[in-house]
């Protein structure tokens, strides 16, 4: 059989064609690189003569030879050859094209062919192998065989027979193992003994060894269950995450799973009632000494009653500590259930036993609704375990850090309560929230009392603190800095503002307890807020001079008086020597460093205002109350220095309004709701009359020793400035603790705050004018300028060159009022905006005092109004020297009324409609005097008709 041929094979065949050679590899590749025009070559192979592609036997020479003609040319002959070999060119590519076409089909092929031949050689070899030991198999098998078999089942019976005996003998023995078991706590492993033993019991029953068996077995398993339940009550105390894990597979094993958490919730109850019955039982029979009274016959409610003042704070912060050790276990109790619910949940995912997931998941489902309740009911009990201990003793009687140190306890207790199930504790609140606003009552009158002392004692001396002064390095204000840690006691302890708060059960989860008393839980930190002579060392006081003399910038305690009067804001570039030169008219204080300007007394209400905000901190439930107390204290004092300083029923007589309506609005409400005027002196008044007057102060006096009447003190200038910076810093403070009173109030109280502070607080910096008005109203001689002025004939026929002799005696006025100022600055430092309201009330009064002079000018011709000018205009000039106060107040108000003169008759029945700042009496004067030289008399009887009809609704 002739196999196939290889290509090259092939190729060979092709000799026998004579005079055709093969073209070789190279050729091949030649061909085909050869760039060719397919289309050509294909006709060119069309136009091969049909009888080439016939049989091998076909003489292709002799064919060739045949059709020569029988005269040759050899350029015919050339030109054939040329096209044979053209042809055979073609061919050969096409040949070569479709050989190297076909081969990789060819190879793929064979070596398919070689794989099919080796597979049916290995499969012949395994078909002789299968017989071969077939025939073994065959020849081997006899019946002596099987009978090994047969003996071997006989031999395994009875290894099973063995096995059930020493089963038996096992179980003869358990109980001493139990009892091993039980000893080490191990009651998961005595269980599963019991119940394997029962179950092996029952299977070999029919054995009369063990019939008297089970019933002892279920005695044990009922012994088993009694030392269970008492190692679950020990768990209320002291979790213990491996032993509760062992109690609660030992319950699970016996399927009591709901039945061992009825049993727990009972023992935390009793757990609760056990603890704080020792608790309390331990101090009083230690402060009771050797009597004989039996307090353990006592009932808790009576036993709270024994526990003396001394020892009430220590055997109430163990008594929270021992409760919190009860809660926390709680806490543990239900963060393990929810870990191993997660587990199990994790687990029956995967598994496949449906029945025994859903009994599982009714369990958990009981367990956690069991848990969550229970969370409400312990936390009743403890609120009112300690309810009744607070009620056991009268809390007036402690001082008030002994009371803020107890409501601490019962706020930190409350905070533990929140975190425990979410409860408000309305149980605690309601019950601390009555004692705390009966004794904070009486604290707030005691403490009003001694504020009403101070205030009439005070004689408005400057006291000195530290430039840096603020009331957070005061004591009373400390707990809202200091960060919350067990060392630090929890009064100082501020509210926590982290971005992730962390609650008492995780920060003390593993160790701690937030009930620690410190031995010393006094601020043992000593304030440094005073200064020795208002500045904080001799250095610093000659750097102040320096700096003001030097081409430094000013610093920044100037810099913060430095404030523009039109818009309030301080400049953002720093005060040039030229800008601070031109300034030290208006500001007598910049050679000083810029301390606060306070008082003894101001500072201490700023101390009683951090007591009042630390017991509103502690206790949010009565915030309103406190709130509403430390807004008494700002009212009495801001009522105190307006009765001191500022009462004056003259000042609303100009006109000028230096009292807004807002300011007498408050300062009536204050007088109304918290002063006594001692004017019910009436014994029939009516009960609620008097207790009224329980809650009013009587209206402070200023002491004797505040002089105010002296023109060389600028008539108790300093005393002022003191007295009212004081108040603008004390609502500043108050400003400051906005944020913090408006975070603890209660939302429905909220409009009291916001009104308390936008109609009382911000009425402090109102006080300014009328104060500074009456140091300003007798600080210059107007009634002398009067006097000059009535003097100065004005109906001069001649335009004047020179002014009046009275513009320099006001600008004398003006230069003395200026040393004056300077000799009180050097006792207190005058505020920028306190001499610009002082400069200020002075211009304003002297401008209308010119307009007043101008008005009672008998006679006037328009030389002696040309003259007014004149002297109006040399005073500004001169005034502008002295002082940077732009614009001058009420310039306008004295030129306008001077160009008056000029008007027509229109046009002041228009002027006089639409400028009611002036008296009736300036404007009569304006048209008897000034018009009465060009206008008619029937005209001046109008316009005086409709000053008449403006003066009348004054009336």
């Amino acid at each position: 059989m002739t196999g196939l041929k290889s290509p090259q094979e092939s190729l060979s065949d092709l000799g026998a064609i004579e005079s055709l050679r093969v073209p070789g590899k190279e050729e091949f590749r030649e061909l085909r690189e050869q760039p060719s025009d397919p289309q050509a070559e294909q006709e060119l192979i069309n136009s091969i003569e049909q009888v080439y592609f016939s049989a091998d036997s076909f003489d292709v020479v002799k064919y060739e030879l045949e059709k020569l003609p029988s005269v040759l040319n050899l350029q015919e002959l050339e030109a054939y050859r040329d096209k044979l070999k053209q042809q055979q060119a073609a061919v050969s590519k096409k040949v070569a094209d479709l050989i190297l076409e076909k081969q990789p089909a060819y190879v793929k092929e064979l070596e398919r062919v070689t794989s099919l031949q080796t597979g049916l050689q290995l499969a012949a070899v395994i078909c002789t192998n299968g017989r071969r030991h077939l025939n073994i198999a065959k020849e081997g098998f006899t019946q002596a065989s099987l009978g090994l078999l047969a003996n071997q089942r006989k031999r395994q019976l009875l290894i099973g027979l063995l096995k059930s005996l020493r089963t038996i003998k096992t179980l003869q023995r358990t109980d001493v193992r139990l009892s091993e078991m039980l000893e080490e706590e191990d009651y998961p492993g005595a269980i599963q003994l019991c119940l394997e033993c029962q179950k092996a019991a029952s299977t070999f029953k029919h054995y009369s060894c063990i019939s008297e068996l089970n019933s002892k077995l279920q005695d044990t398993l009922e012994q088993i269950e009694e030392q269970l339940d008492v190692a679950l009550s020990k768990i209320c105390k002291n979790f213990d995450i491996n032993h509760y894990t062992k109690v609660q597979q030992a319950y699970r094993l016996l399927g009591k799973t709901q039945t061992a958490m009825d049993q727990l919730h009972m023992h935390f109850t009793q757990a609760i009632h056990n603890t704080v019955f020792q608790v309390v039982l331990g101090y009083v029979e230690l402060c009771a000494g050797n009597t004989d009274t039996k307090f353990q016959k006592l009932q808790y409610k009576d036993l709270c009653t024994h526990v003396t003042p001394d020892s009430y704070i220590p055997c109430l912060a163990d008594l929270c500590k021992a409760l919190w050790e009860v809660m926390l276990s709680y806490y543990r109790t239900m963060e393990w259930h929810e870990k191993h619910d997660n587990e199990d949940t994790a687990s029956a995912s995967e598994g496949s036993n449906m029945i025994g997931t859903e009994e599982t998941n009714f369990d958990r489902g009981y367990i956690k609704k069991k848990l969550e309740h229970g969370l409400t009911r312990i936390w009743q009990d403890v609120q009112l375990k300690v309810k009744t201990y607070l009620l056991g003793t009268d809390l007036s009687i402690f001082k008030y850090d002994d009371f803020i140190f107890v409501l601490d306890i019962i706020s930190r207790l409350m905070q533990v309560g929140e975190e425990f199930c979410g409860s408000k504790s309305e149980v605690l609140q309601e019950s601390i929230r009555k004692q705390s606003v009966n004794y904070f009552k009486n604290y707030h009158r005691t403490r009003l009392d001694e504020l009403r002392m101070f205030l009439e004692n005070e004689t408005w001396e400057l006291c000195p603190v530290k430039s840096n002064f603020s009331i957070l390095q005061l004591h009373e204000f400390k707990f809202m800095e200091q960060s919350r840690s067990p060392s630090v006691s929890p009064s100082k302890q501020p509210v926590s503002t982290s971005s992730k708060t962390v609650t008492l059960f995780e920060q003390y989860c593993s160790g701690g307890n937030p009930f620690e008393i410190q031995a010393n839980h006094k601020d043992e930190e000593t304030e440094d807020v005073l200064a020795s002579n208002g500045y904080e060392s001799d250095e610093q006081e000659k750097s102040a001079y320096q700096e003001y003399d030097s081409d430094s910038d000013v610093p920044e305690e100037l810099k913060r008086d430095y404030v523009d009067e039109q818009t309030g804001d301080v400049p953002v570039k720093s005060v040039s020597r030229e800008t601070l030169k031109s300034r030290k008219k208006s500001d007598y204080s910049l050679n000083k460093v810029n301390a606060p300007i306070l008082t003894n007394t101001t500072l201490n209400v700023i101390r009683l205002v951090g007591k009042y905000m630390q017991m509103m901190n502690i206790l949010k439930p009565i915030a309103f109350d406190v709130i509403h107390f430390m807004s008494q204290l700002f009212d009495y004092y801001l009522y105190a220095i307006y009765t001191f300083f500022g009462r004056n029923d003259s000042l609303e007589s100009t006109g000028l309004g230096l009292s807004s309506s807002r300011l007498r609005t408050t300062l009536n409400r204050i007088q109304e709701s918290l002063i006594d005027l001692e004017v019910s002196a009436d014994p029939t008044a009516t009960l609620t009359a008097a207790e009224e007057r329980k809650e009013k102060v009587p209206s402070p006096h200023l002491s004797q020793l505040v002089v105010l009447t002296s023109g060389d003190t600028l008539y108790g200038l300093a005393e002022r400035v003191v007295a009212t910076e004081s108040l603008v810093f004390l609502a500043e403070q108050f400003e400051f603790l906005q944020p913090h009173l408006d975070a603890v109030m209660p939302a429905v109280k909220k409009p009291f705050l916001q009104q308390f502070y936008s109609q009382t607080v911000s009425t402090a910096s109102e006080l300014r004018k009328p104060i500074y008005w009456i140091v300003a109203g007798k600080a210059l001689d107007y009634e002398q300028m009067l006097l000059l002025m009535a003097n100065v004939k004005w109906d001069v026929k001649e335009i004047m060159s020179q002014h009046n002799i009275y513009v320099d005696a006001l600008l004398k006025e003006f230069e003395q009022f200026n040393r004056r100022l300077n000799e009180v600055s050097k006792r207190v430092r005058i505020p920028l905006p306190v001499s610009n309201i002082l400069w200020e009330h002075c211009i304003r009064l002297a401008n209308r005092t010119i307009v007043e002079g101008y008005a009672n000018v008998k006679k006037c011709s328009n030389e002696g109004r040309a003259l007014m000018q004149l002297d109006f205009q040399q005073f500004l000039m001169k005034l502008e020297k002295l002082t940077d106060i732009r614009p001058i107040p009420d310039k306008e108000f004295v030129e306008t009324y001077i160009k008056a003169y000029y008007l027509t008759e229109n046009d002041m029945e228009r002027w006089i409609k639409e400028h009611r700042e002036y008296s009736t009496k300036q404007l009569t004067n304006l048209v008897n005097v000034c018009l009465g030289s060009h206008i008619n008399k029937k005209a001046r009887q109008k316009l005086l008709a409709a000053i008449d009809d403006i003066d009348r609704p004054k009336r």
